[in-house]
């Protein structure tokens, strides 16, 4: 059975048909950029776009970029502050005429990679980092996860959250070298250990690409793997959550 997983992010939303008894994508992802302003009706546009390409109908999982409960939004980070409040799976289904089941975005990625990536047959404290315009995180242990942690809001330095100073996207916004980023980046780690102790940090978003070329920076007591999903863990993610709340 094919559902349709999309991953909402700030500066992209794409989605793709996924083999949950694979574990893997069906065909090619379709992507449209975010609309700027990223108002709700904006955003539901794109998104229905994304449903109409696959010509599909069935239940769509939907990974969102805030606090999400009961398919509300609760926080607007990197989007329009219009979203707080607004049922994200009511304003997605009216637009695309498909039952849509969302929640957090890098929960939905933590959920693929621990279910078909590098974090299946860990029982211990796993914490994954998705580093792109933001950062966010899904913390499962003993493969349940603690949803809506938003350990990229954490109060940093200069008062600033930590996805202020570490993101993929300040790294472009500072135009700051990767080396100097990874730097920055490691130290963020280091007090998510002294917080947490996990045994394994999977790092995923775009940044994770790039794996090899900063993992000499980091200096941890836990194990540190790249995701092996990549981008395509939102997606798949979200293809679960759809399939298990359906």
């Amino acid at each position: 059975m094919n559902i349709l997983g999309i991953d909402v992010g700030a500066s992209g939303i794409k989605g793709a048909l996924v083999s949950l008894e694979k574990g893997q994508l069906s065909g090619e992802r379709y992507r449209v950029p975010t609309p700027q302003p990223s108002t709700p009706h904006a955003m539901s546009q794109a998104f229905a776009e994304i449903v109409r390409f696959f010509d599909y109908k069935g239940p769509v999982g939907c990974g969102f970029p805030s606090i999400v409960k009961k398919g509300v939004s609760h926080s607007a980070a990197n989007i329009d502050s219009s979203w707080i409040g607004t049922d994200i799976q009511k304003v997605f289904g009216d637009a695309c005429g498909c039952p849509v089941f969302a929640t957090n975005d890098a929960d939905a990625a933590g959920v693929a990679e621990m279910r078909f990536g590098v974090g299946r047959n860990e029982d211990g404290l796993v914490l994954m980092i998705t580093i792109g315009t933001g950062l966010g995180s899904a913390l499962f242990y003993k493969g349940e996860l603690v949803p809506n942690t938003e350990l990229g809001h954490l109060i940093w330095k200069h008062g600033k959250i930590a996805e202020a100073h570490c993101s993929s996207g300040a790294r472009t916004r500072l135009k700051i070298s990767r080396k100097e980023w990874a730097d920055r980046f490691n130290e963020y780690l280091q007090h998510l250990e002294l917080l947490f102790s996990p045994d394994l940090f999977i790092l995923g978003g775009g940044e994770s690409k790039f794996f090899e070329q900063f993992k000499s920076q980091l200096h941890l007591k836990a194990r540190v793997m790249p995701a092996k999903l990549l981008n395509n863990a939102g997606i798949m993610g979200a293809a679960c959550y759809a399939f298990e709340n359906q």
